[in-house]
């Protein structure tokens, strides 16, 4: 129908104007009425046959940005998540061994400079688990009590012994106190890292997807920027607390460590004085 009034156009271009207008009368008497009405609707149609297609809704929620991520930055993720899980626990234990080890300290220094007699502190504290002060006083009364009971004739060397016997002791509650904190170092320094990879990864996989779409529109780029950002965010999220805290346990670990270095350099003066004594 549109070429038959094209055609009428041109042929009303080379008549003269009253038979031109005839003409075209004609034509279009001769085209039915629904014909006309749908002549805007086709110029509709085609011209939004010829508009670009808008691009779906892209899902940008944690889960959606996790399960559209690329195969190699879902593993980027996962290990920052179990990381991120590992700290936390390891983050938990060690507030709980610090704190319950303090407070043995304090309860023991207390018992201590009480005024009990060392056999009785020793009797009381030999039959059961120790750490930390009650550990290096009974390792100590031990190889005293074996000097003594198993009737040696010099105690020459026994100082010497006490002072090996304590500082064993205080190596091993030290290495308690320090173990699984080198995990909170790695993920501190490594997390970041191990994100970024993520982020990289994604960002490749992104221009690689713009350049197989031809389209550089915000709704096909801002997805994929998302899921490379995100991995970035969660190797924050593993790195930032295990820094904090691995700072703070080993701050924690060298004042606990002098308090029981303090602790032993004065038992020994007791036990030095004592032998002096018996000599």
């Amino acid at each position: 129908m549109t070429d038959l009034t094209r055609r009428s156009g041109i042929v009303s271009r080379h008549l003269a104007p009253p038979m031109a207008a005839a003409v075209r009368r004609a034509v279009l008497a001769a085209i039915p009425a629904a014909a006309l009405a749908l002549l805007p609707a086709a110029g509709l149609a085609q011209d939004l046959s010829q508009a670009p297609l808008a691009a779906p809704a892209a899902d940008i929620s944690f889960l959606g940005l996790f399960l559209q991520a690329h195969f190699v930055v879902k593993l980027v993720m996962i290990g920052l998540i179990v990381s991120s899980i590992w700290v936390w626990a390891i983050i938990i234990d060690k507030w709980m061994l610090f704190s319950r080890n303090k407070r043995e300290m304090d309860r023991f220094e207390q018992v201590f400079w009480s005024g009990q007699s060392l056999e009785d502190l020793y009797r009381t504290l030999a039959g059961r688990s120790n750490h930390g002060m009650g550990a290096i006083f009974v390792a100590a009364m031990r190889e005293w009590k074996r000097t003594y009971e198993g009737g040696a004739r010099s105690f020459a060397g026994l100082n010497q012994r006490l002072d090996k016997v304590m500082n064993v002791t205080i190596a091993r509650e030290v290495e308690r106190l320090e173990s699984r904190l080198l995990v909170l170092a790695t993920v501190g320094s490594a997390g970041p890292f191990i994100g970024l990879f993520g982020t990289v990864w994604g960002i490749m996989t992104s221009f690689q997807s713009i350049a197989a779409s031809k389209n550089t529109s915000l709704a096909v780029v801002a997805p994929g920027i998302a899921e490379a950002l995100f991995a970035t965010a969660m190797g924050l999220i593993a790195a930032i607390p295990a820094t904090i805290f691995y700072n703070k346990f080993i701050s924690q670990t060298g004042r606990q460590a002098q308090r029981l270095e303090g602790f032993a350099d004065e038992f020994s003066a007791i036990l030095s004085r004592q032998i002096d004594e018996r000599g």
